[in-house]
């Protein structure tokens, strides 16, 4: 008899205030591979491994990556613990540390949740490997009082595989499940959504609290009757443009229950751009003698706008209706340029230097948009062209976002009979949507795999890569995305562990690429295997991602943002950079069902600012045609950005970390310092910003500016929320 079972028939004999605690499910049996008889009773399990549902399969004997596993956790669901419930309507099962990839999950052979999608659902493999797991399942699916079984599939993509971080748990759904309540804003209102799964009668209470002072300024209430299985909706006012808490209270007045909800409503910070030209893109711009220059001036304002330029060297032109800058020069060296932008508010003109040299690639961090984190394998060239046009219509063009990349699905299951590769159906003509893409000043971004397929199970690059970087010079491709993925495989059959089998595969394509006669910024896409921070500026990468996949939550942007980073930051500097992976703002679903980042606000702040500390890779990954004006807020900040794009590089370090909070610092060109201070814990915190600069060894000179507000600070003791941030810069 399993660990489990023995607690779980132990409790019939606890005492009734015991009963009702969660049933924790340790150990179970696992079998790899795949057969969908596994979810249901009848199966013969003398071959099944006992496992722990705390620890990856790969550390307890299990190989396997790339491929699927079932669990099987038995238990016995005492009649007792439904007695003793306040609610008996509905059961949770949970696995809150996580689940390496995707997974489904089955109840007595009834699917009851998944999480992630698999290779073969439409959408193809999306890893959901550190998403917590909570699913709510009506308590008629539950036999109680006898064995039930939990079924649990699972595909492992890559790494360690399977359940891991906390054991599978059941409990009893509490009001707040049962009420189904969501959340929906409008311009002057919020809409409290239910889908209740009880009857219940009570009362809903909503506090507004204005976050900077913590002191509440609107109080309402209302009489609610919610019926089993009928959607209700209860709206109130407020402006969702203010920094606002919401608490949304429902109390069950029949049983004195209640079940508060905490709430941040989106809010800009922002100030609104001025209609007269403004600069707000980086000081320099660098390029290799002889390869084709592409730069969209970046000056916001309104249009139309026209643009002049001195100094500018011999081959190197301007664009004067659209701003843009082209051709290509043999002269190397720092030019000195004077840019000049005029509309009908005013103008105004920028210094910025053109570099020319063999390593003058990639002076700043690149910025622009990716189709992964928005449409995964669903992309298309008809998606790709539309968020293009809406990174022009919508003013992002205008704060430097330039480079448009295509992620995976891009390829067809064959190549040509020379070898060459080609787009699938999908994409009817590369070269066409690169030519595009240049003549509106962008720049033209793909993705593929030193393995004989992509992480989707496309077409790669083995055996191809001086084929495939001729083709993508052809195309006019300006950004190649190097992903390991199925490269394991090859990895494994060579059987070279050491440093150099992890650099080989991207010293091979380096050589080609470097070859072709344009500039193709090198990204390597292999999750920080083998410290290769330490590395990829030895095969020519001009950044590396230092970390698995990062999905819209908390847990996801803390452990890439703050675990991983605390370290790297002697690696980066102009023409090599860390990168944390692309952002998760606006809205995403890595598939073609989109929905808002299930980031808070205060945390999409926070990503934002933490990123530009970082000196990271700023890769918009929402379908920018559906933008709103809080995403574009938190993209269009030009003193935000300008920490980014900083021209000394100097990726931020940790200079404090209380337990509470975090200050991370970094010093920018003009000798001033960019600081974040990030409220880490799980409650809004008072804090002396003075006082906590000065503790983390950062004295200011003069005034403290705050860049989200762009305004110097007047009160240095502020309220900053639960995963929220203060940016800031200081002499």
């Amino acid at each position: 008899m399993r660990k489990s079972i023995f607690i779980l028939l132990l409790s019939a004999f606890l005492p009734a205030a015991l009963q009702a605690q969660d049933i924790v499910l340790e150990e179970g049996l696992l079998h790899k591979g795949d057969d969908p008889a596994w979810k249901g009773p009848g199966v013969d399990e003398s071959d099944w491994l006992t496992v722990s549902t705390t620890r990856h399969w790969t550390p307890q004997g299990v190989g396997g990556e790339y491929d699927y596993g079932w669990y099987r956790l038995k238990a016995v669901f005492p009649e007792s613990m439904r007695r003793s419930a306040p609610y008996r309507d509905a059961i949770i099962i949970s696995m809150l540390g996580g689940v390496d990839d995707s997974e489904e999950t089955f109840l007595n052979g009834t699917l009851v949740g998944k999480t992630g999608s698999m290779p073969e659902d439409q959408t193809g493999f999306l890893s959901a490997w550190n998403w917590p797991r909570r699913y709510l399942v009506p308590a008629d699916l539950v036999r109680w009082g006898e064995e039930n079984l939990i079924a649990i599939r699972v595909y492992n993509g890559a790494d360690a595989g399977g359940i891991h971080g906390d054991a599978v748990r059941v409990s009893m759904a509490g009001l707040e499940d049962l009420l189904g309540m969501t959340i929906r804003e409008r311009e002057q209102s919020v809409d409290i959504n239910f889908s209740p799964m009880t009857s219940v009668k009570g009362m809903v209470r909503l506090e507004v609290t204005d976050a900077a002072t913590s002191s509440i300024s609107a109080v309402m209430s209302r009489k609610v009757r919610l019926k089993k299985g009928s959607p209700a909706q209860i709206s109130f006012p407020l402006d969702l443009h203010r920094q606002t808490i919401l608490r949304i209270t429902f109390t069950d007045t029949g049983k004195g229950i209640s079940a508060t909800r905490r709430y941040v409503p989106k809010y800009i910070l922002t100030p609104e751009a001025p209609a007269s030209p403004r600069y707000n893109g980086p000081l320099a711009y660098g390029a290799r003698p002889g390869s084709p220059v592409i730069f969209r001036l970046p000056f916001s304002g309104t249009m139309p706008m026209h643009f002049t330029a001195e100094g500018l060297p011999e081959g190197i032109t301007l664009d004067a209706e659209n701003g843009i800058l082209q051709g290509a020069t043999t002269r190397e060296g720092r030019h000195a340029i004077t840019l000049q932008a005029t509309n009908s508010e005013g103008s105004v003109s920028q210094s910025f230097t053109l570099v020319i040299g063999p390593d003058a690639m990639a002076l700043t961090p690149p910025m622009g948009w990716n189709s992964w984190n928005c449409w995964g394998t669903s992309v298309s060239q008809e998606k790709v062209i539309s968020s293009a046009r809406a990174i022009l219509s919508s003013g992002l063009a205008d704060y430097g976002y330039a480079y448009i990349n295509i992620d995976d699905a891009w390829q067809a299951p064959q190549r040509s009979d020379d070898g060459t590769i080609v787009p699938n159906d999908k994409f009817p003509d590369m070269k066409g949507l690169g030519d595009w893409l240049h003549a509106n000043g962008l720049k033209f971004g793909i993705y593929s795999s030193p393995g004989s397929l992509t992480c989707g199970l496309y077409t790669g690059s083995l055996g191809h890569e001086q084929a495939d970087a001729q083709t993508y010079n052809a195309w006019g491709i300006d950004y190649l995305k190097y992903d390991w993925c199925v490269y394991q495989d090859e990895f494994n059959r060579l059987g070279d562990y050491s440093l150099e089998g992890y650099i080989l595969p991207y010293r091979v394509m380096q050589t080609h690429l470097r070859a072709q006669p344009r500039d193709i910024f090198y990204s390597l896409c292999q999750y920080g295997m083998a410290d290769v921070w330490k590395w990829g500026a030895s095969v020519g990468a001009h950044s590396w991602r230092t970390t698995p996949d990062i999905t819209d939550s908390w847990a996801s942007l803390y452990e890439i943002g703050f675990g991983r980073q605390k370290d790297l930051y002697p690696y980066a500097g102009p023409g090599h950079w860390n990168d944390p992976d692309m952002l998760i703002v606006g809205k995403v679903g890595w598939s073609s069902s989109l929905r808002d980042s299930r980031l808070t606000p205060d945390e999409q702040y926070t990503h934002i600012s933490l990123w530009n500390l970082l000196a990271a890779n700023m890769l918009i990954g929402c379908d920018v045609a559906q933008i709103d004006s809080f995403t574009l807020g938190l993209l269009c900040n030009h003193e935000v950005n300008a920490v980014g794009q900083d021209l000394l590089g100097r990726q931020a370090r940790c200079v404090l970390d209380d337990g509470t909070f975090q200050v991370w610092a970094r010093p920018l060109a003009d000798g001033s310092t960019a600081a974040g201070i990030f409220n880490l814990s799980g409650e809004d915190r008072r804090a002396d910003i003075k006082a906590m600069l000065e503790q983390a060894g950062i004295r200011a000179e003069g005034p403290i500016r705050d860049l989200w507000r762009q305004e110097d600070l007047h009160d240095t003791t502020c309220i900053i929320p639960t995963h929220g941030v203060r940016f800031l810069r200081l002499k």
